[in-house]
């Protein structure tokens, strides 16, 4: 029976009148309540591994906003710390990990046996949210794609230019493969087990996609994520997939076909008509308002916002920002968005 849920309508293929929206990041630090159930977790580890407070955040901005679709509150770097990875948390800095840098340090890691343990409370949180979430609200799971979780892994935190997963690539491939491969297997059974326990949707965020070049981009980006769908897929036929492939340019175009993605999502440093003429002909397409206008809201963002609506108009499209909203959002102008779009 085709589903009512307006995310599902279009990751099938339809092309509706008013696009479902939804915003990466929307349960974040741009709103009072999320601050609020923060720093009632403490820290940011304890709120993505307490099951309660990580669905509440999950749902403050369904029930602020009615998006239509509501996204599982957690972080992609959970699962190196399930692989055997150290994974803490500087305020104001961002993640800090143990690194991959050679083949001694890739067998310190536990693998993918039993990561499962360590997840569980991400598994419960997605079961808690199947209950609590409007009838009309789709939800969706993610996990982070082997190449930007690499990078994590490889330097032991975010960097401008992934320049340390790079150098190990070329300089050991042979460790680099295998922390991929350990990576691809683990994500695998991650998503699966989100799915079976309630997610609808599963998104592969590759943040850093961008920076890989070439045959790289095939070999590191594309080909993982073909195979992560593909196995999804024979276990979980029914549940689509967005795929993320962030600042790859030229390699959206054909990106869907190539790894079986029901959906590619797009950053906003291409144009909404390049990619309607581009990527939209072999499916769905999510994106791609620039974040910035989140925080400068005004006229520009209402147009933008209507610009992007009707270059997508003739295809599928989940509406969505480029990357994820910011903590310096102003919340109000989320309102200015989804008014443009579903009152236009």
């Amino acid at each position: 029976m085709a589903s009512t849920k307006t995310i599902l309508r279009a990751l099938a293929g339809e092309t509706l009148k008013t696009p479902p929206v939804w915003m990466m990041r929307q349960a974040g630090r741009y709103l009072p309540e999320y601050k609020a159930t923060r720093a009632q977790a403490g820290d940011f580890l304890s709120l993505c591994y307490t099951p309660d407070l990580a669905a509440e955040v999950t749902l403050q901005p369904i029930r602020r906003y009615g998006f239509d679709a509501a996204i599982l509150f957690a972080d992609i770097l959970l699962l190196p710390q399930a692989l055997g990875a150290d994974l803490w948390f500087i305020t104001g800095e961002g993640p800090r990990l143990s690194t991959i840098s050679s083949g001694d340090d890739l067998a310190k890691l536990k693998g993918t046996d039993g990561i499962h343990e360590t997840l569980g409370p991400i598994y419960e949180t997605v079961s808690i949210l199947t209950n609590e979430l409007p009838k009309e609200t789709t939800l969706i799971g993610f996990a982070g794609a082997p190449w930007t979780v690499a990078t994590y892994m490889i330097a032991g935190r975010g960097t401008p230019d992934q320049a340390p997963a790079h150098a190990l690539r070329t300089e050991d491939p042979e460790t680099f493969d295998a922390l991929m491969d350990m990576i691809t297997e683990g994500t695998i059974s991650y998503l699966s087990h989100q799915i079976e326990a309630g997610a609808e949707v599963v998104k592969l965020f590759d943040s850093w996609a961008g920076s890989l070049k070439g045959d790289a981009f095939t070999r590191y980006a594309l080909e993982p994520a073909k195979k992560i769908i593909s196995t999804l897929k024979a276990k979980h036929p029914n549940v689509p997939i967005i795929a993320f492939p962030r600042e790859a340019g030229d390699g959206y175009v054909g990106f869907a076909k190539a790894t079986g993605a029901d959906c590619v999502a797009i950053d906003n440093s291409v144009s909404a008509d390049w990619a309607a003429q581009n990527v939209q002909s072999d499916g769905c397409v999510q994106g791609n308002l620039d974040p910035s206008h989140m925080i400068t809201g005004g006229d520009e963002l209402i147009s933008e916002t209507k610009r992007i609506v009707k270059a997508f108009s003739g295809g599928p499209h989940i509406f969505n920002l480029g990357h994820g909203i910011t903590p310096e959002a102003d919340p109000e102008n989320v309102h200015l968005m989804l008014d443009a779009i579903r009152n236009p």
